[in-house]
């Protein structure tokens, strides 16, 4: 857990930097600084986490399954790196939306209310319980159910307003 807050604040600050470096070569009027704004922006969304909770979810229902070897390998070769990259993805547009709300878009940080940032803490979750989740018969077939809806949903479901 300490390490994954770690990961995620330097993520965000060094994102913030850039952003905050971006915005004010924009205000400068450089076109260099719309196009980082740009990219960093393009990355900035709440429904990138859709497919990455989909291969996750899957990922955790297979190691429901799966003899505890097999489990290990999806466990340290799918779910952990998609557990760091939905960290590093939910810092990069934590630190876009505080570096736009340091340089004066006070609204900017109502985007965080957004419900498919729960995509994001139920993946956390669930990676953090995982080892709790395989210990219990009762629980790994529970979450096995529960995995396998959530990916099914993740896949399949608009999720639309």
């Amino acid at each position: 857990m300490s390490k994954a807050l770690t990961t995620f604040a330097l993520v965000a600050v060094l994102t913030a930097l850039l952003m905050a470096l971006s915005l004010a070569v924009a205000r400068h009027g450089y076109p260099y600084g719309a196009i980082g704004v740009k990219r960093l922006d393009g990355i900035a969304d709440a429904g990138s986490f859709l497919p990455l909770a989909a291969v996750y979810f899957f990922s955790a229902l297979l190691m429901m399954i799966l003899p505890i070897r097999a489990a290990s390998i999806v466990l340290t070769n799918a779910a952990d790196a998609l557990f760091w990259a939905t960290i590093a993805l939910f810092a990069t547009i934590v630190g876009c939306l505080v570096a736009r709300w340091a340089f004066g878009q006070g609204g900017v940080l109502w985007a965080l209310v957004n419900w498919r940032f729960l995509f994001v803490a139920a993946i956390v979750a669930a990676h953090l319980t995982m080892n709790e989740l395989r210990r219990n018969v009762l629980l790994r077939s529970l979450f096995f159910v529960v995995f396998a809806a959530a990916t099914l949903a993740c896949l399949f479901w608009s999720f639309a307003v």
